[in-house]
Formats: structure tokens, C-alpha cells, sequence
């Protein structure tokens, strides 16, 4: 069964190095399109039927331009990257995302998806894309931070803002890590920040607080949900329906971000929440129903964090299968994934994502 078609952000480029040190986790990206492609999402590579026939429609992206870059990174910082792509070597910060040759192509090819997807969104030619290279969120004006050279949501927010005329964006952050680069580029403005995320002790990156609600134009605009380690989905779920739900409703968006955080998984090794496939789409049949009752559909939507590869890429065909709505509650596709999942969560899956 077709639903609504989705546009599928992907470049080759994404399966060949990421921006953190966790190497494994750099695999997630060539195996989403190998496992969509298994459970019906993709076309086979030698597909004898029609793309259309699919639910996800499949698209490369361009590199970001500079001056895209450059409304919302400083000189500086994008020299300060030039430089060290060409030395090689050594971190782009304090020692979370490492430098090395070819890192900032790949940077302007996350931050050229989401634009992409962004563009569609906004211009009618889709309701609904998924950039799996995006979600950048921590990185600011002038500093890397976090495995996030470049902060692709802001760029995309204020391309809409500059050629689409977009005025009330709603950014909905489920990533485990609290989306500090994003807060601070937009705390002054009237923009919806939403975040809920891991939060207390040396927890990075240290900041979101709950009274942390933005300044000046900004004051009530960023709405930051704390999360205790542990977090399990019954309490996140209910949490978002009572203050996430609510806020987007009376903010009344013209276009909705969202940064999925498949790291909010509850085998992802550095976030620490509890939640399970089961709890990703629900939250994804929210922000679906948002969406369509707020503005007309139009969801940008991005990958985040995510450590644990196999069950990120579960997470992220949870989640595109329920907003397209490409299966029904009794297929079998759910089932298995949701059991193999949770085999995997405490070792003991027959069937490696992956498998045939």
C-alpha cells in the first residue's frame, strides 16, 4: 500500500563518513537505504516497477552555497573550516568532531538536504521530507560543537524566511541532546523552539533548562523539557501531549522542523532515555496530525543523533512508514520490526536489520 509520498533526502556522501568520532555510527545511513529498500519504503535497486509505486521518493541534494551558509554563520567559522579540511587533521572544536579532508563538502551536502527538503515543503511539491543527514543542531554562529559543523535547520529557517516568505516556524527538537546551537541562534526571535532532552549532572551540552524560555522579541518562544535519565516512553509521551502539543497548537506554525533523535532510544549508548519503536510512532502519528490540522501537512523533518545504528534505522522506518502512512496497524512489517528491536535491545536478535 502507497500512502503520501515523502521526499528522501540522500546522498552518497552521507554513507561514506559522519561528523562524530563513533565510528560505527557512521554505517546508519548506507543501511536505511538497504532496510527501506527491504521493507518496501524504497524501490529495489533493480526495481521492475515504478518509483511512485513506493512511499519514498528518493532525491540527491546540492551542496549548501555560502551565502546560504553565511546568513547564519560567521566568516570566520566557515574559513576556520575551509582551513582545517584542507589540513586534515585534528577537531573542528574542543575535541568532539574531528577535522579531517573532505569534511566540509559533507557539511554543505547536510546542511544542501535539508534546504532541499525545506524548499520542497515550502513550495508545494511535497508535504512531507526527511533529510537522514541532518539535524545539526548544536553548532552557532561562530563554533562547532557536538559532531555539528554547520546548523542546517537555522539555514533552512532562514532561507524560508528570505524566499518564501515564511513567518511562524515551529522547530519540534526530540533529540536526546538538548539543541543549544539552535536555541541561542534563534533565542531573540519569535520563533517556536521546542526541546526535550537529557538533562542534569555533566550531561551534554549543560544547558536547556526548564526557565530557559528566550529573550527579548524571543521571551516565551523556546520551550525547553528536562528529562531525567531513564525516561521511559509512557512519561515522555505523556509529557509531550500535555506541553508539546499545546505549544504547537497555540503557535499555529506555518511549517513545522522536526529533529527525530532516534538517540531518545533506549539502546543508544550515550543518551540514556527508555523509549521503544512503539513510542516513536506515536510520536510521529502527533506530529503527522499536527501538521495536517495546523499547516496544511508541512513537515521538515530531520535525523539528529543516533548511535546504535540498527535501531536508528528502525527508528527512522517507524517513523516514515507512519507519516506517510504506507502501512496498516496489521501488517506484518510492524510486527517484525518491533520484535526484532526488541530482541536486539538486549542481544538476542535472530535477524540483524539488514538481513533478508
Amino acid at each position: 500500500m502507497v500512502g503520501e509520498r515523502l521526499s528522501y533526502v540522500y546522498h552518497d556522501a552521507y554513507g561514506e563518513r559522519g561528523f562524530s568520532k563513533l565510528t560505527d555510527s557512521w554505517r546508519r545511513y548506507a543501511l536505511a537505504g538497504q532496510v527501506f529498500r527491504e521493507i518496501g519504503l524504497l524501490p529495489p535497486n533493480d526495481r521492475a516497477t515504478s518509483a511512485c509505486s513506493y512511499p519514498l521518493d528518493e532525491i540527491e541534494p546540492p551542496e549548501a552555497d555560502d551565502e546560504s551558509i553565511l546568513r547564519v554563520h560567521s566568516a570566520t567559522l566557515l574559513n576556520s573550516l575551509e582551513q582545517a579540511d584542507a589540513r586534515g587533521t585534528g577537531y573542528l572544536d574542543y575535541g568532539d568532531t574531528p577535522a579531517w579532508s573532505g569534511v566540509l563538502r559533507r557539511a554543505r551536502l547536510a546542511v544542501g538536504g535539508t534546504l532541499l527538503a525545506a524548499h520542497q515543503v515550502a513550495s508545494g511539491f511535497t508535504r512531507r521530507a526527511f533529510n537522514p543527514g541532518g539535524g545539526l543542531h548544536h553548532a552557532r554562529r561562530d563554533r562547532v560543537g557536538g559532531f555539528c559543523p554547520l546548523n542546517d535547520i537555522v539555514i533552512a529557517v532562514r532561507s524560508l524566511q528570505a524566499e518564501f516568505d515564511v513567518e511562524r516556524i515551529a522547530i519540534v527538537d526530540l533529540d536526546g541532546h538538548h539543541g543549544d546551537g539552535t536555541e541561542a541562534l534563534l533565542d531573540d526571535e519569535p520563533i517556536l523552539t521546542v526541546s526535550m532532552h537529557r538533562y542534569g549532572g555533566r550531561f551534554y551540552p549543560g544547558t536547556g533548562a526548564a526557565e530557559d524560555i528566550g529573550h527579548g522579541a524571543g521571551q516565551g518562544f523556546n520551550l525547553n523539557i528536562p528529562l531525567e535519565r531513564g525516561t521511559g516512553g509512557e512519561v515522555y509521551l505523556r509529557t509531550f501531549e500535555r506541553r508539546v502539543v499545546p505549544a504547537v497548537t497555540a503557535y499555529r506554525p506555518e511549517v513545522i522542523f522536526l529533529v527525530v533523535g532516534a538517540d531518545s532510544h533506549g539502546a543508544d549508548p550515550l543518551v540514556r532515555l527508555n523509549l521503544a519503536l512503539p513510542d516513536f510512532c506515536r510520536l510521529a502519528t502527533h506530529l503527522r496530525s499536527l501538521a495536517d490540522d495546523l499547516c496544511k501537512g508541512r513537515l521538515v523533518c530531520v535525523a539528529g543523533g543516533g548511535y546504535s545504528p540498527d535501531h536508528v534505522v528502525r527508528t527512522w522506518a517507524v517513523y516514515l512508514a507512519t507519516l506517510t502512512g504506507a502501512w496498516e496497524p496489521d501488517d506484518p512489517r510492524w510486527s517484525r520490526l518491533i520484535e526484532d528491536d526488541r530482541l536486539a535491545s538486549v542481544g538476542k536478535t535472530p535477524f540483524p536489520v539488514g538481513s533478508a
